[in-house]
């Protein structure tokens, strides 16, 4: 039955897949590079470009480390195929897939000989950098070929090959190689791009979940100044819970999951996992979370880390919070946003547990800068928040999904937001994804069919084209949805106001420190002006913080 279901789905994808004769050499500043005419789902033509290498295989004595530039290339390098997907475990199948090998990028653009340069937006997948892959089965372009829009997507390393941090500087992995590689490759767009008919000095970078974090991520770092313009974040900052980790013990457990039998010295450590064979490597990695942090409710291991010492590529010198207080960005627009109903994500996992345990303590619930060094409630966090969201009635599992979506993605949407008011003078647009449809697969695969609302990822399907899309017939409010979603998308990446008054009226306004509650745009059948939703449980978060600390 799967099987004739992904045949069915492939031989559509496929239809929607068509590809031309006609072929284009592109000169990059590594070589040349062939791509491919298709056609979009939508009958648009484009020129498409993948499996470009933005840098050195990162294998052997790379395993780990800081990407590279590219070895150049004299011969037309064959640019027509998909990019394998970056080595990583699948949590699900419990097996290693993918390459090691996967530092590649793809470029799809309307039109590569003009004399108007077009907007470019850079996509960074998410995954809870553990998982995901830049392909055009799950990120196609089709609906940004429509808008006049150069589209980037990038593959990074995931998992404990792009994580991976150990202390001793004469290693020479400090950690966060994966974010390291998306600023290789926004260098090699900045280099590069003009020649596909992108215009350099108008980027947008933007992403979704991990991808949203990276995103924040990379508008806190000195490093990235002058590669973008302009930045999205979809349901996911640096501050949230799961976007960085202190621990930095991985190395010796994935070790000793191997076989690992000496003691914890760093270099034997890693010239033990340079040896190891990449899938082994990945799926130990995979499993060596503990019971103690399943019961805490830790998912990702394998995530950014503040790095130990300063290299020439340094991303995360120190706390994000700190970062954003003094980042160049602050004077950039941002557009950062979620979903409505964000922890039904977390619904397949927690129908597993015991949720009246869970709800008794709360210990577990409560953000770590309230716990002591035992994890243990400070003070009565746990029993506010209790109240805050269950009362006294039994626990169920749809109040415990909105603390979670509101501990994992809004309040740290908040913060981020709370933070770039106060430190900083570019506009913000905030918005809430809240569109009710069969379309949104996540919602339908983690809470169920009978079940309403938007879940976490659910708005990836009004962005791109892909295995998991629909029926999109032009008078469907889905189709609608698209072109309205997409449209103040690439309106925002080429001006940096996403209103669109000659097909909507301009009621997107920025939010405003003064603002209480804040506004944002709901994005449902229609789009209106709102307060925050769920504002007064978000303020309640705040209260868990330090002053210092919350912002």
């Amino acid at each position: 039955m799967f099987k004739i279901a992904f045949k069915y789905i492939g031989f559509r994808y496929r239809q929607h897949r068509r590809k031309t004769s006609e072929k284009l050499v592109v000169e990059t500043v590594y070589g040349p590079v062939r791509g491919v005419k298709r056609i979009s789902c939508w009958d648009d033509p484009y020129y498409s470009f993948e499996r470009i290498p933005y840098a050195k295989p990162p294998v052997g004595e790379l395993r780990f480390a800081e990407p590279q530039p590219p070895v150049p290339w004299t011969k037309v390098k064959r640019c027509e195929k998909s990019s394998p997907v970056p080595l990583q475990y699948s949590f699900v199948l419990k097996v290693a897939y993918g390459r090691e090998n996967c530092l590649f990028l793809n470029v799809y653009t309307p039109k590569i000989h003009t004399t108007e340069l077009k907007p470019v937006m850079v996509w960074i997948y998410g995954g809870g950098f553990e998982v995901g892959w830049a392909n055009r089965d799950l990120y196609g372009p089709d609906y940004f070929m429509k808008k006049g829009i150069v589209l980037v997507t990038l593959n990074y390393r995931v998992g404990c090959l792009g994580f991976l941090s150990l202390k001793d500087p004469n290693l020479k992995v400090p950690g966060n190689a994966g974010l390291k590689d998306q600023i290789l490759g926004l260098k090699w767009v900045k280099a590069n791009i003009k020649n596909f008919g992108g215009d350099p000095d108008n980027v947008t970078i933007f992403g979704e979940s991990a991808g949203g974090a990276s995103v924040h991520y990379l508008l806190l770092t000195h490093q990235t100044k002058g590669l973008f313009h302009k930045a999205i974040l979809m349901s996911g900052t640096a501050v949230s819970p799961w976007a960085r980790t202190k621990d930095r013990a991985q190395a010796y457990r994935i070790a000793k999951k191997l076989g690992y039998k000496a003691g914890k010295n760093d270099e034997q450590i890693l010239d033990y996992l340079r040896k190891a064979r990449a899938g082994r490597l990945v799926a130990a990695a995979g499993q060596i979370l503990t019971k103690e942090e399943k019961k805490n409710l830790l998912v990702f291991i394998h995530v950014p880390v503040v790095e130990p010492y300063e290299t020439e590529q340094c991303v995360i010198p120190k706390d994000p919070v700190l970062m954003a207080r003094e980042t160049w960005s602050n004077d950039i627009p941002v557009i950062i946003g979620g979903c409505a109903n964000e922890g039904y994500i977390y619904n397949p996992i927690m129908r597993k547990r015991n949720i009246k345990k869970i709800v008794r303590d709360c210990e577990t619930l409560v953000p770590d800068i309230a716990k002591d060094e035992s994890g243990i409630a400070k003070g009565n966090d746990h029993i506010i928040l209790k109240h805050l969201y269950f009362g006294t009635k039994e626990p169920t599992i749809f109040p415990l999904l909105e603390l979670l979506g509101d501990r994992d993605f809004w309040h740290p949407i908040r913060r981020t937001l709370l933070s770039r008011l106060t430190y900083g003078s570019a506009d913000n647009y905030v918005y809430q994804f809240a569109v009710d449809s069969h379309f949104n697969t996540l919602r339908r695969i983690a809470a169920g069919e009978n079940v309403k609302g938007t879940c976490h990822a659910d708005d990836l399907l009004y962005l791109f084209f892909s295995l998991l899309t629909s029926n999109t017939d032009k008078d469907s409010m889905e189709y609608r949805t698209i072109q309205r979603f997409v449209g103040m998308f690439t309106q925002f990446a080429k001006t940096g106001n996403p209103n669109i008054p000659e097909i909507e009226p301009t009621i997107w306004e920025p939010a405003r420190k003064d603002d209480v509650p804040s506004k944002c745009l709901n994005i449902s059948e229609s789009i209106t002006m709102i307060d925050l939703p769920g504002q007064k449980k978000l303020e309640v978060w705040d209260s868990f913080y330090p002053k210092d600390s919350l912002i």
